[in-house]
């Protein structure tokens, strides 16, 4: 059975940098997308980086050159490294994964299967 714990969130100062994980387990991280979503108060929910199976990887504009999506197979965990903190950054984060072997895309959008639990970023000033 697939399960996704997400770690690494916390109150951290704006321009400040966290990581987050997303450990996985009951499965072959390899052979799964996995993309990590937030949502704000009062906002829907944003996916803000994938990774493929076949390790393809996306971002949304909206974080482009500040988000790095990672992922360790031997520790079958993804990381979402995020530098530079903004307001706009604070939510809920979430990881999301879908079956999906030797796919080299993977999408922002919320197909996914399983979901964790969310962890809190939240930026201060």
């Amino acid at each position: 059975q697939l399960d996704l714990v997400e770690s690494g969130g916390g109150l951290v100062q704006l321009g400040g940098s966290l990581r987050l994980s997303c450990a996985v387990s009951g499965v072959n991280l390899e052979e799964y997308a996995v993309a990590w979503f937030r949502q704000a108060p009062g906002k829907e929910r944003e996916g803000v980086s994938c990774i493929s199976s076949a390790g393809g990887i996306m971002y949304a504009d909206s974080v482009k050159g500040r988000f790095t999506i990672s992922r360790d197979t031997a520790e079958n965990t993804v990381y979402l490294q995020i530098d530079r903190l903004k307001p706009e950054d604070t939510a809920v984060y979430t990881c999301a994964a879908l079956w999906n072997p030797g796919i080299s895309s993977c999408t922002l959008l919320p197909h996914y299967m399983s979901w964790g639990q969310g962890t809190q970023v939240t930026a201060s000033s």
